[in-house]
């Protein structure tokens, strides 16, 4: 029995004690469940962390999914406009020269068999010597750029076909520069040559058919020309000239001696060219302007033509 006068403290219970705290202040039921609330609202903030690692991952398999470039080895009447079209090269020649610049060289038009460009990217393939500023040494050296691949390569690489089907010498050393018809005729009348009259005649020559010096001599120069594209011009003994343009490859250099019938390059359509054709000239003098009639001159020489 309890003793007299004393009273039992009654118990509260917790629960109750959490409802009046509620009900009088407000803050201390509150707060455990602020912090809460906050505990969980920062949790989806650490996600977009590892989006930049999912990223990167996906940008590195898609880097490692991409076709590895292509690679193209130039073969004899190849030109870069006649490569792009061929191999579908985004952004055409010009694209393509500007990803091999540095195997090529300066002159896009200069190209040789055996030449590796890379299709679809930046080349890695070492820059050859740069030209000197003089024309005639950079035709030079840019013509012997391409003799050199020629002589490594195994006869059975050289055109020796169209050799064969190369007109007979005449007994004075003389022959036809190419085995094939005259399309353009020598002082044929135009507007679209700026002397007004063609100052040589046109062979039908395919891209690649192989071009022959008419008679013996010297190279004058051999290299890029404007509009005659590359050219090659051979001062003969009787103090002549002959000039071959357009082509698509060379085989001599300046200063080197040639025969007649030997063969100094590629035909093609560079420069101001509406095709692959030869331009063939006979002059007095090495530059423009002092033709003659190519043919009479050829047939003075015992050709048949």
């Amino acid at each position: 029995m309890p003793a007299k006068g004393k009273h039992r403290r009654t118990k509260s219970n917790p629960l109750t004690r959490g409802f009046v705290a509620a009900g009088t202040g407000g803050a201390a039921i509150a707060l455990p469940l602020l912090g809460a609330t906050g505990a969980h609202a920062a949790a989806p903030a650490a996600a977009p962390a590892a989006a930049p690692a999912q990223t990167a991952a996906v940008a590195s398999v898609a880097e490692t999914a991409k076709p590895a470039p292509r690679v193209y080895t130039v073969v004899a009447g190849d030109y870069l406009a006649k490569i792009a079209h061929d191999k579908n090269v985004k952004g055409g020649w010009k694209k393509l020269y500007a990803d091999n610049r540095e195997a090529i060289g300066d002159d896009p038009a200069l190209i040789h068999p055996g030449l590796k460009l890379t299709l679809g990217a930046k080349s890695t393939a070492k820059s050859p010597a740069k030209a000197d500023d003089t024309r005639g040494e950079r035709a030079s050296r840019s013509a012997a750029k391409t003799q050199a691949p020629a002589k490594a390569k195994p006869a059975a690489e050289t055109p020796a076909p169209v050799r064969e089907q190369a007109p007979a010498q005449s007994g004075s050393g003389f022959t036809a520069p190419v085995s094939a018809g005259v399309t353009t005729p020598y002082r044929a009348s135009g507007s679209m040559w700026s002397s007004g009259y063609h100052t040589g005649v046109d062979f039908a020559a395919s891209s690649g058919t192989s071009v022959k010096a008419v008679g013996p001599g010297t190279v004058v120069s051999a290299g890029w020309s404007g509009a005659y594209g590359n050219e090659v011009v051979i001062k003969h003994a009787d103090g002549n000239y002959s000039q071959y343009a357009h082509l698509s490859s060379l085989s001599v250099s300046a200063g080197q001696s040639v025969g007649g019938g030997q063969q100094i390059g590629l035909s093609g359509s560079t420069g101001n060219s509406s095709g692959p054709h030869l331009h063939f000239e006979i002059r007095t003098a090495p530059g423009y302007g002092s033709d003659i009639d190519p043919l009479a001159y050829l047939r003075g020489h015992g050709v048949s033509i």
